[in-house]
Parts: structure tokens; sequence; C-alpha cells
């Protein structure tokens, strides 16, 4: 059953931010950046593209974060497919998300082909030669059901402090459980009770400098 859709409030010239967490959807000074230091370098993109590479993530939010990827798998002239799989409780709507991709003209080819095709009944999606699949619901639930395991996971609910259930660590010992041996976790947090929750779910945890004004992030590898 779907889950509510999002509510925006839209602050400091056009930042969405969520009613319901009180969090902005992308950093105040440069989102695509911050997406590209913590999600991309994180889990060493694009060095670790290859045919079928899979990144999972938690908030697919504005689609950021997506198209960030897809945009660097092109520029790496990768060859196949990638696929990417986000579990979303509280999805954007085309309209709203059609604003929030405004502020990023560097995406400005990618994000109408991820417009047109966005859908919200779990079926695949093509954009830019890659595989979307937006996974609608509570992750704590859908992503125990889920048969797949990702190279890579983007961790990026809303803070912590904010949304402690996207980062409890039941959910992290299920990302554990969904990750390709090697695979790895990139989140922009560093809060202590995320990185102990990735511990414990088996991944060797790293604090590593954040983006901008926050000083730290962490990233996680599975052995």
């Amino acid at each position: 059953m779907q889950d509510q859709q999002a509510e925006i409030e839209w602050r400091d010239g056009g930042v969405p931010v969520s009613a319901r967490f009180d969090d902005p959807y992308f950093s105040l000074e440069n989102g695509l950046a911050e997406t590209r230091h913590v999600f991309l370098d994180g889990n060493g993109l694009p060095g670790r593209f290859r045919d079928g590479f899979c990144i999972g993530e938690l908030g697919f939010g504005t689609g950021l974060n997506f198209l960030t990827a897809v945009e660097a798998w092109q520029a790496a002239g990768a060859v196949g497919t990638l696929r990417f799989v986000s579990f979303e409780a509280f999805p954007m709507a085309a309209g709203d998300m059609a604003l929030a991709l405004a502020a990023f003209p560097e995406l400005a080819a990618l994000a109408p082909e991820l417009l047109a095709a966005w859908r919200l009944d779990g079926l695949a999606m093509q954009v830019g030669g890659a595989e979307l699949t937006v996974v609608i619901g509570d992750a704590r639930q859908r992503l125990a059901t889920w048969e797949g395991v990702a190279d890579a996971w983007f961790l990026d609910g809303f803070s912590p402090a904010k949304n402690p259930e996207l980062w409890e660590p039941a959910l992290m010992a299920e990302v554990a459980r969904h990750t390709a041996p090697g695979g790895t976790a990139a989140t922009y947090t560093a809060a202590g009770f995320v990185r102990r929750g990735l511990a414990e779910a088996g991944f060797t945890v790293t604090r590593k400098p954040g983006y901008g004004r926050k000083r730290h992030m962490t990233i996680a590898e599975k052995p």
C-alpha cells in the first residue's frame, strides 16, 4: 500500500524542505557537489562501475542522487546497464521534483527523462541507460522482502535526529544483508549510533571528511 506523498515547503530561494521532517532535501550550499562527494566518492564511483552494477538507496527524495549517478555513469563511458533501487516512504509529486531539479542545470539533459518516466507502481523505469526501481513504503518492511543485493548504498534519509527510523540498527542489518561481498555504503552523517549500527551489521566503518560545513561523513565496506 502506498504511503503518503511528500509534503514540501520551499525556503531560501527554492530549496525543498520536508514539512514532515523539517529537513532540506539537499545541501543549502551545493547539493550536486555534496552528492558527488558523499555518495559517488564515498563509494569509489565511478571507478567501480561495470555492467549490471547495482546501487541501493534509502530515501529517493528529489532524484538528485540517482541523476548524479547516471551522469557519472555516462561520463565514464560505462558499458551496459546501471541498476538503481531506491526505497522511499513519502514520494515527491512530479511537479515538485521538477521544481527541485531545476536548480541543477548540469542535469538538465537527464531530468526530463526521469520526470517523463516517473511512476510509483514499483515497475522499472529506463532513464539515461539506467534501470530505476523506486520501492514505495517503509524501508524497514520493504527492504526485508527485496530479493536483490547492491554493490553500493546511498544512505540518504533525513537527519538521524529527525528521522531515526531510517537509521535504526535493524535496518542497517538489512542493508548489510542486501550488500554484495566487497560492497560499500556511504552517508553524509557521522552520528555515533549510525556508525555503531553499521559496524554491528558487519561493515568496516570509517569516518571521512564531510562536504562543506559538515566535518565528517561515514563510509562502510562489507568484507
